[in-house]
């Protein structure tokens, strides 16, 4: 299959890996071909999953210090019971990594992994846009009666950005709007909640690079928390949140 050759670098690309011209080479490859397009969303949200687990836990110095003074005391000086305390002390460290994994999904950095799987598995559908429409008036009046709030989109004359649709989204099983546009053939997705509805607590400042691998900006205003993602330039992500900023 012609897919083949594609995937055998689909991860070296979802890493940010691959050459400037070939990742562009792949964008567009992705954007077009529901294969890969799925294929690269299962992997997006493994990571992510693997990411979070990896950083509910944190061995203090201590626990680190006793771990090895039993590691390295003989083995003769081990009784039934050490290795039973052992046995249940790693029984209880998988406990608390998975009850936290599975229980705990209010924090900024699960958040912030939620809004880019959301974006990508819009960019991975073969229906991504519930309300297609160029026209504000049209995709605003859209969402009324389907989202608790309302919200203001901004005017896009003189602007490089082109607004392609919207569709019903939600976020921590609160329900939200999800606009879609375009900028130099670069899909940027912008996602408003309820600011009260969310589990998390945000700040304008708390969102670290590192935690998604597309530019994003978050804010809050008038009682509602917008998110603006995409693989275009931060300077692209900076101009989209500041019209909607002055819309608001």
């Amino acid at each position: 299959m012609v897919c083949e050759t594609w995937k055998a670098k689909l991860d070296t690309y979802l890493d940010g890996e691959l050459p400037e011209a070939e990742t562009r080479s792949f964008d567009g490859h992705v954007r077009s071909c529901q294969s890969c397009s799925a294929d690269a969303l299962t992997r997006v949200q493994m990571k992510r999953a693997i990411q979070v687990a990896g950083k509910r836990f944190t061995p203090s110095a201590e626990f680190r210090r006793r771990v090895q003074d039993i590691a390295h005391k003989p083995q003769r000086s081990l009784g039934l019971g050490w290795m039973f305390a052992i046995a249940a002390g790693v029984i209880l460290v998988v406990a608390t990594l998975t009850s936290t994994y599975v229980g705990t999904r209010s924090d900024r950095g699960q958040v912030f992994s939620e809004i880019a799987d959301l974006h990508v598995t819009t960019l991975a559908s073969s229906s991504p846009i519930d309300v297609i429409s160029t026209d504000r008036h049209t995709v605003k009046p859209w969402f009324q009666g389907k989202i608790p709030f309302a919200f203001n989109l901004p005017e896009l004359q003189n602007s490089d950005f082109s607004l392609l649709g919207g569709r019903m989204t939600y976020l921590e099983q609160t329900p939200g709007a999800h606009l879609i546009y375009d900028v130099r053939k670069h899909h940027i997705s912008v996602f408003v909640f309820q600011e009260q509805s969310l589990r998390a607590k945000l700040d304008d400042n708390s969102l670290s690079p590192k935690e998604t691998p597309f530019n994003m900006e978050t804010w809050s205003q008038g009682g509602l928390r917008y998110f603006v993602i995409g693989d275009a330039s931060a300077a692209d992500i900076d101009s989209l949140a500041k019209l909607f900023k002055a819309a608001s």
